[in-house]
């Protein structure tokens, strides 16, 4: 039991905050999409706010990070093997995701069509969630890809002009911009939290 709980935290602890690392700064990429496309509306809470919930996300990764350096646990040639084939993979799925995005940004500026390519984005990004999923087993990432992809499918028919009182807006960024920023910080949250549970179900047997 002691090996097991000690093997859970070392690679559990530094996967969940790589993972909340990840989402905090793409939610802060989103975030900051909405805030452009709001034109300083309700500024400067919105601003405010992205900063606040990024600040604390972050907390939680660095804390993580602090956290498994902590903990002793000799790595079997095994659990190397299979670290380094993991991190390959996932090189490889975010390395598709980056040329998908360069490939969708070029096309769209080529046809002279760049209002699509926030929304094909969204979905680019969404579709990668669902080889991690299968990947490092966490169901939820299924939940997150396909929200990803139905809020880039919707915001395809928001339009991209429009005004509030006398302020122009960009509605299509706003809602996919804000959309894609919740749902990235949701699921660090989620990361964290079930983390968070974990340890709290494990006995403190590595102290004895």
């Amino acid at each position: 039991m002691m090996s097991q709980l000690v093997k859970l935290s070392k690679a559990n602890v530094l996967g969940a905050a790589n993972g909340i690392m990840f989402m905090t700064f793409f939610g802060a990429l989103w975030s900051s999409i909405g805030i452009v496309g709001s034109h300083q509306l309700g500024a400067p809470w919105p601003l405010m706010l992205s900063a606040i919930v990024t600040l604390i996300l972050l907390s939680g990764a660095i804390s993580l990070f602090v956290k498994s350096r902590s903990i002793r646990h000799t790595v079997t040639p095994e659990e190397k093997e299979d670290t380094k084939q993991l991190n390959r993979k996932f090189g490889l799925i975010f390395g598709l995701e980056g040329v998908a995005i360069f490939l969708a940004s070029v096309i769209c500026q080529s046809l002279d069509h760049f209002e699509l390519f926030f929304p094909i984005m969204a979905m680019i990004v969404g579709i990668h969630f669902f080889p991690l999923a299968s990947l490092f087993r966490e169901k939820f990432y299924y939940g997150t890809g396909g929200v990803l992809c139905l809020l880039g499918i919707i915001s395809l028919n928001i339009p991209i002009d429009g005004t509030f009182g006398h302020v122009s807006l960009v509605p299509r960024s706003i809602f996919i911009g804000f959309g894609s920023s919740v749902t990235l910080w949701a699921t660090g949250l989620r990361i964290w939290m079930m983390l968070r549970h974990k340890q709290k179900q494990a006995p403190h047997s590595h102290q004895h």
